[in-house]
């Protein structure tokens, strides 16, 4: 009996990773009909992290109300997997789809994950995992930690609860006053990304645009972040704008890492220490992995790479199913890949291959088992 673990990310605008585990995995079933095939979907931090986890570990969806992206009161989610540990996604109440047309990212507001983050606390999880992605907002991550108690004070001395178009009046920050029942508790951020807090390749000039941001106020945005960079630096003694990722979701990297004390993290890092990866390789033969196109912007540690080398020392051997391969992707065969297969079938543009990418999907993994089983494996 051959022991199968797959773990691949999702094929953007084609197929999700829950939908290319069950391909795969019907493609093997056919060639190794008495197989154990363990399946994980990778959650990448954005909007269907939760499910990914819960699909993959199992636990349960909490159900709650908090704020919206522009305060209002809305249905909102997080989940907590069998050992009490929560999984966040700050797109379930600060995501862009839920700002429809009225994009205004000077105004929308994270308030909503601080509120989720204090219910998962109060749910007596010790260990929570916060997923960056799909963010309407360049607030910094203040209205999450605002909703958590951390206060806010302009020149006045008054307290407030500060926005992307706000962040330049704050005057001071005061941690000490933040709900009491996070002491203890440990907040892992997912971030997919290296961006710096400010500046050219910072939150606020390269997320800005897409949240709606025009020119004057992608520079308003970024200068706001700057100005919050040095009360942080002033007041918590942490200089966000070296860490990277911390211009991830507007800010809100930098802003874990200031007012929660949070590691910022890799998604796929995040994913293998919660499923335990590296016991799982004693019970398999082979994993599969995969992503939409390997190059060398894989080889920062995304989800191939990243499986890759979790499974290196094992000696396990590791196949990746992609889209496209890059010239300079050979470096995942040093990195503990041992061998890459597109599952583009066809030479023709990717608006057409897009319709058939499960099909070759299916296929090409056919085409793999054939193989093996000739080689006796």
């Amino acid at each position: 009996m051959k022991r199968f673990l797959l773990i691949p990310d999702s094929f953007k605008g084609t197929m999700s990773s829950a939908e290319i585990c069950g391909i795969v995995e019907e493609g093997l079933l056919t060639h190794y009909p008495d197989a154990k095939i363990r399946s994980i979907p990778v959650a990448d931090g954005g909007e269907g992290s939760v499910d990914a986890f819960l699909q993959a570990l199992g636990g349960e969806k909490k159900h709650l109300t908090v704020q919206g992206p522009f305060g209002e009161a809305m249905e909102s989610f997080y989940g907590v997997l069998p050992d009490k540990v929560a999984v966040i996604e700050m797109a379930a109440c600060a995501g862009l789809p839920l700002v429809g047309d009225t994009l205004r990212p000077d105004r929308t507001t994270t308030y909503g994950v601080g509120e989720l983050i204090l219910a998962a606390a109060k749910e007596g999880c010790k260990r929570i995992i916060v997923g960056l992605g799909g963010s309407a907002t360049n607030d910094g991550g203040c209205g999450a930690a605002a909703a958590c108690g951390v206060t806010f004070r302009n020149k006045e001395d008054d307290s407030f609860i500060p926005t992307g178009g706000t962040l330049g009046e704050i005057a001071s920050i005061d941690r000490s006053t933040r709900n009491p029942i996070l002491d203890g508790v440990t907040i892992i951020t997912m971030c997919d990304i290296d961006n710096p807090f400010y500046g050219e390749t910072g939150a606020a000039y390269i997320f800005g645009p897409q949240k709606g941001a025009d020119p004057e106020m992608v520079k308003l945005l970024d200068a706001n972040l700057r100005s919050l960079a040095k009360v942080i630096e002033s007041d918590l003694d942490l200089d966000v704008q070296t860490i990277p990722g911390s211009g991830a979701a507007g800010g809100m990297g930098g802003g874990m890492a200031a007012f929660f004390d949070s590691e910022l993290q890799m998604g796929i890092e995040t994913v293998l220490d919660a499923v335990h990866f590296d016991e799982l390789l004693g019970e398999t033969d082979m994993v599969i992995t995969g992503e939409g196109k390997i190059d060398g912007q894989s080889l920062r540690g995304k989800v191939v790479i990243g499986v890759g080398r979790r499974t290196k020392k094992s000696g396990v051997p590791v196949i990746a199913l992609v889209g496209d391969i890059a010239d300079d992707a050979d470096g995942a065969y040093d990195e503990g890949v041992a061998a890459i297969f597109s599952i583009n079938r066809l030479a023709i543009p990717f608006k057409e291959a897009k319709h058939r990418a499960k099909l070759d999907l299916l296929k090409t993994v056919d085409n793999l088992a054939r193989f093996l089983k000739t080689m006796g494996w």
